[in-house]
């Protein structure tokens, strides 16, 4: 009897995103140019597109020789070469530390953002895709130079299981213990939604783009506009010119002050004042002395009671490993909750998840193993040891 396993993510997924420079780039630069042959046709289109672009600057009237000296690369959008002839659409990078100077560039400190997990949407032929396949969207976003942004940009390739953790249905997900487990995967703060919605007009005509920028856990709307393409060969350079205009308005928001990590995100990393601790342990203390009444001694001299470290002292911080079942994401969500809310927890990061199988979360928790799970107890889990481990269920 033979069997064959097929692996879920199959096919050619992700497209890695081009190393970030701070180098200058100026791109859409057309050129006509002839010459004695190809070769000499196309080095002189190459000299009027480094010209054209240092005119697009506003840079100062140099010398061939030092301009081709602060070029880094020219990137070819389109070429068409003859035999002697050269038409070409092109890009020019320049050197920032050699261009900077004579354009005035300053390279002091400026405002930059968190950094943002990016997730680009796009909605046409009655589908909305993120990283589920390749598409032009995420490859204009893959393409984008973001060096010079004040947007800190968090652009997953969408390989391997990031195609199936990355979905179009993930942007209308509202649950902050979701959100928070995939930021702590990318290291980002909070997340941008880009969404581009393409509406062919008729077959070989007209490509008409609405493109719309969102960003939070809620997915609150920032900005539209709309761009059109005359034919579909011209998409890609109208995704290119629309990534540039998100930046723009996300670069805009940023310095508004609208574009700011959600507090909500970063719950674990909130900080409780001397005073307010102070509050929580007496109560806690008051709680287990109404408990066990006969621990208060009646007569005789007082004794010193054990209680919780001094201010100065320090107080042992101890990671245990805890299984939970997690049929739905309610569960999932629920235990999550309750494990933070229980006395002594200083933390919980999830290792795995298992939606309809058993999770694992990381526990940090000021005491042994055996008072963490009478915590678990009190918020009504019930709890079965696992050597250094626990496994709890409701």
């Amino acid at each position: 009897m033979a069997a064959a396993l097929w692996a879920q993510v199959e096919g050619d997924r992700g497209i890695a995103p081009v190393a970030s420079s701070s180098d200058i780039t100026v791109s859409g630069i057309e050129v006509n140019v002839t010459g004695n042959n190809p070769e000499d046709a196309r080095q002189k289109g190459w000299l009027e597109a480094q010209r054209k672009a240092w005119a697009k600057l506003g840079g100062p009237a140099i010398a061939d020789g030092q301009l081709e000296s602060m070029v880094s690369a020219i990137v070819i959008d389109s070429e068409t070469l003859g035999p002697r002839r050269y038409v070409a659409k092109l890009g020019v990078i320049f050197d920032r530390k050699r261009a900077g100077g004579l354009l005035g560039a300053s390279d002091g400190e400026r405002a930059h953002s968190a950094p943002m997990l990016t997730l680009p949407v796009l909605i046409g032929g009655g589908t909305a895709t993120m990283y589920e396949v390749r598409n032009p969207w995420q490859q204009a976003w893959a393409d984008f130079q973001a060096g010079t942004s004040a947007i800190d940009y968090v652009r997953p390739s969408g390989a391997n299981g990031e195609s199936l953790l990355l979905t179009y249905g993930q942007v209308n997900r509202r649950s902050r213990a979701w959100w928070n487990n995939i930021l702590d995967e990318f290291s980002a703060a909070d997340i941008i939604v880009p969404v581009a919605r393409l509406d062919r007009q008729w077959p070989g005509g007209p490509v008409r783009g609405t493109f719309t920028a969102r960003y939070g856990p809620d997915d609150l709307y920032l900005g539209s506009f709309t761009m059109t393409a005359p034919n579909e060969q011209a998409v890609p350079a109208m995704l290119n010119d629309a990534v540039a205009r998100f930046d723009a308005m996300f670069s805009a928001a940023l310095a508004d002050g609208k574009l700011r990590p959600d507090p909500t995100l970063s719950s674990q990393s909130v900080q409780v004042s001397p005073e307010i601790q102070a509050l929580l342990e007496s109560a806690r203390a008051a709680e287990r002395a109404a408990a066990n009444p006969e621990d208060v001694p009646v007569v005789g001299p007082v004794q010193p009671l054990p209680s919780t470290p001094a201010p100065n002292q320090p107080q042992v911080i101890n990671s245990y490993t805890v299984q939970f079942a997690t049929p739905d994401a309610a569960s999932y969500d629920q235990a999550l909750t309750l494990v933070r809310s229980a006395p002594g927890v200083r933390g919980a990061a999830i290792s795995s998840t298992a939606i309809g199988g058993v999770s694992v979360m990381r526990v940090s928790y000021a005491g042994d193993i055996s008072d963490l799970a009478t915590a678990l107890r009190s918020r009504g889990f019930q709890v079965q040891p696992l050597g250094n481990a626990l496994s709890i269920r409701r």
